[in-house]
C-alpha cells in the first residue's frame, strides 16, 4: 500500500460470544474504518450460529468465512489479516506440530474465502517446558509454514509478532532474528506499539509501572529498530496503548491469574486505544509508532488493536462505543503524525 489506512481488529469491538460479528462489521464501516483483522474466534461463533452446532467442522468454518466475506463486502471493508495462529513454533511435541501443519492448510482456505493473504502468528507463549528455546528450530518450523504458504495461489504471507510475555521471542529484536533465519519473502513481522513499549518500558507488576531504566532502554531499542529493521519485513503495524495499574499486577490484583505472566494479564484486561489518558493510557506508544513510520518510512495498514475487559461488557452499545473510540484515536494519531 502507498497510503495509510485505518483498520481495526474484530475482537477490538467486542467479544464474539457477546457481540454479533455483523454488528461489529457495520459499526467499523459506519465509523470510517477501511480494513479489519478477522479473529478466528469470530468465525467459530458465526459457524455455530449459522449451522446451530456446538463444535463446527472445518467445512462449517469455511462456510462462515464465506458468509463473513459477504458482510464485509457490503460494508466495503478489506480484510488485512486472519489471526491468531497460536502455539505453533518450537513445540517439543512433534505430533502436535504435525497436527498444526494440517490445521494451517484449512487456514489457507479460510484466508482465500476472506480474500486476505496474511495470517498472523503470535510468538509462542506456552510454558517453557513445552518448548525449545533453540532459535534455529523455531525458525525452521516457521520456514516450513512459509514454504507451504508460498505455494498457494495467491501466496500466503505470515506476519510474526513478538508478544511482551512470549516465552522465548518477547522482543522485536528476537522476532527480527527469527525472521532473518527464516529468510523467506512471504515471512515478515507485525510490529505492535503495546508489545514493544510494554516489554522494554512498561511493567504492570512494578509500583512505578515502568522498568528500571525505561526511558534510556526504549530510546536505545528504537534507535536499533530504525537502524536494523528492513522495511520490507514489516507487513503491518498495530497501534495501541495500555492502562497504568493503580497497584502492581501481582497475586491479589483483580487481573492476576495464577500461572500467567503479569504482562499477559495486563494485555488481556487493560489495553486502551491511543491517547485515552482518561482511561489510564501512559505508554510511549506514539514514540514507537514514530520510529516505525518516520524512522523506517513505513506506509501501510495501521490497525487500532485492542484487548480489554470493556469488550466483555454486555449491551448493544459496546461495538459502537469501541468503534467510536478507535476511530477517534486514529484521527488524532493521523493528525499528530501528519499521515493525511
Amino acid at each position: 500500500m502507498s497510503n495509510f489506512q485505518p483498520a481495526v481488529m474484530s475482537a477490538s469491538l467486542g467479544r464474539a460470544w457477546l457481540h454479533d460479528f455483523e454488528e461489529k462489521v457495520q459499526q467499523a464501516s459506519k465509523h470510517g474504518f477501511k480494513g479489519i483483522e478477522v479473529f478466528y474466534e469470530d468465525l467459530d461463533y458465526v459457524a455455530k450460529k449459522l449451522h446451530n452446532v456446538q463444535e463446527p467442522t472445518s467445512e462449517q468454518i469455511l462456510s462462515a468465512a464465506e458468509h463473513a466475506r459477504k458482510l464485509l463486502d457490503a460494508a466495503n471493508l478489506t480484510v488485512i489479516g486472519l489471526q491468531p495462529f497460536l502455539f505453533y513454533e518450537g513445540l517439543l511435541d512433534r505430533q502436535q506440530h504435525a497436527k498444526l501443519i494440517e490445521k494451517i492448510k484449512v487456514w489457507f482456505q479460510i484466508a482465500k474465502r476472506l480474500r486476505t493473504d496474511i495470517i498472523q502468528i503470535p510468538a509462542n507463549f506456552l510454558p517453557a517446558e513445552q518448548l525449545t528455546g533453540d532459535m534455529n528450530i523455531i525458525a525452521a518450523d516457521l520456514a516450513e509454514l512459509a514454504d507451504l504458504g508460498i505455494k498457494e495461489s495467491p501466496p500466503i504471507r505470515f506476519a510474526y509478532e513478538s508478544l511482551c510475555w512470549s516465552t522465548h521471542v518477547d522482543t522485536w529484536e528476537k522476532s527480527l532474528e527469527v525472521a532473518n533465519l527464516v529468510n523467506r519473502p512471504n515471512f515478515g513481522l507485525c510490529l505492535d506499539t503495546f508489545n514493544i513499549a510494554g516489554r522494554v518500558w512498561g511493567d504492570p507488576a512494578s509500583p512505578t509501572g515502568k522498568t528500571p531504566n525505561a526511558d534510556s532502554d526504549l530510546k536505545a531499542s528504537l534507535e536499533r529498530l530504525v537502524r536494523d529493521m528492513p522495511l520490507e519485513k514489516v507487513f503491518y503495524i498495530q497501534v495501541v496503548d495500555a492502562e497504568r495499574m493503580e497497584s502492581p499486577l501481582v497475586q491479589g490484583h483483580p487481573f492476576h491469574v495464577d500461572g500467567n505472566p503479569a504482562r499477559m494479564n495486563w494485555s488481556r484486561n487493560a489495553r486502551t486505544y491511543m491517547y485515552e489518558t482518561d482511561r489510564g493510557a501512559y505508554l510511549p506508544a506514539e514514540d514507537v509508532a514514530r520510529a516505525i513510520i518516520e524512522g523506517l518510512g513505513y506506509k501501510g495498514w495501521v490497525s487500532m488493536e485492542l484487548f480489554s475487559r470493556t469488550m466483555s461488557e454486555p449491551g448493544d452499545h459496546v461495538p459502537a462505543e469501541h468503534a467510536r473510540r478507535g476511530i477517534d484515536a486514529w484521527h488524532k494519531f493521523a493528525e499528530r503524525l501528519k499521515l493525511n
